[in-house]
């Protein structure tokens, strides 16, 4: 049995389609909050509550007695936490937000996990704790103390939240580091989704530090095969592990980090120039400058996931963008 929260949001609904389709229970919990769209999440919702091993539950991740519930009455041994509060821009313009979702949700999925006596916690963090490190590419053996979002700060602080449990409880966790995942299916708040909206409905983009961005985008497929690699691996204690020479990623409790990406960065002005093809139709650009919370480039270090699970993204951005358009032309009628 596992439980996913965050199922009707965009890499919950893929991991979970991923595990029904391998014949596995799953449990999904969400609030299918209005952050976008509310009908992309039922649709999403809609395609999962066909399956006969999937129970859903509309319930806040704030709500811990509904939270201690879900967890008392299915034996879940395995938890995917993917639930938050997602966005760095939105960060700017409702802080409390990401505080209620993304600290207290975290919290409380720790504290159920840690009085139902969960195999392993695996979460969402993000490339977004890197903040102000520029040493490419980014690697788990980084510094990530220096966030320029709040929404990057709570993404840290879970990682510090999870490995004090895993040393105080014995709770095997894993923390995913993503880095700009896209494909059918996809968060209408993410550019590849933002532009080919626009340039179909022939509106202009705006594109920011003119364009001169660079994003290891990573395309679902890989995201869900990367994770469903590990799902049953709990990390273990390292007993040799040195704390004078430390590496942030590993510990002497039963705590992991891995970067999750494509290990292969793209110019922004490239991609878009791939979305113009596939859609046969030139963007009308609206150049802006950096903004506050945006990082100019990010490029993820897969090394630990290659080492211990032999992890090989796949799918290059020219066929990620062409199955994304085929999936928003399909499920737009266009």
């Amino acid at each position: 049995m596992i439980l996913v929260t965050g199922t009707a949001g965009f890499i919950g609904f893929h991991l979970a389609k991923k595990l029904l389709d391998d014949g596995r229970d799953v449990i999904g919990y969400d609030n299918v909050n209005d952050y976008y769209d509310p009908k992309l999440k039922e649709a999403r919702l809609a395609i999962l509550n066909d399956c006969e091993k999937f129970t859903f539950y509309r319930k806040d991740l704030m709500d811990e007695q509904a939270l201690a519930k879900v967890f008392d009455d299915h034996n879940a041994q395995l938890v995917v936490h993917l639930a938050a509060q997602a966005g760095v821009r939105y960060s700017l313009i409702n802080p409390k937000a990401y505080m209620e979702s993304n600290s207290m949700g975290f919290f409380n999925i720790l504290e159920a996990c840690r009085h139902h006596d969960v195999e392993h916690l695996v979460y969402a963090s993000s490339s977004s704790v890197y903040g102000m490190n520029e040493k490419m590419p980014f690697s788990t053996r980084h510094n990530v103390d220096h966030p320029i979002s709040l929404y990057g700060a709570t993404k840290r602080s879970n990682e510090l939240m999870a490995h004090a449990y895993s040393h105080l409880y014995d709770l095997p966790t894993t923390g995913l580091r993503f880095f700009t995942v896209y494909g059918p299916w996809g968060r209408p708040d993410m550019a590849l989704f933002l532009f080919t909206k626009a340039i179909l409905a022939g509106e202009s983009i705006e594109v920011y530090n003119n364009g001169e961005m660079k994003r290891d985008f990573t395309y679902i497929d890989d995201i869900i095969n990367g994770l469903l690699s590990l799902l049953d691996s709990p990390p273990n204690a390292i007993d040799h592990w040195n704390g004078q020479v430390t590496d942030p990623s590993s510990s002497k409790a039963s705590f992991k980090l891995y970067n999750i990406g494509n290990n292969s960065p793209v110019n922004l002005m490239d991609f878009i120039n791939e979305i113009e093809k596939r859609l046969g139709k030139k963007a009308e650009i609206n150049f802006m400058p950096l903004q506050p919370g945006d990082v100019v480039a990010s490029h993820a270090d897969v090394s630990g996931l290659v080492k211990d699970f032999r992890y090989k993204p796949s799918i290059t951005v020219d066929e990620g963008i062409r199955e994304f358009i085929s999936w928003y032309k399909e499920y737009y009628n266009i």
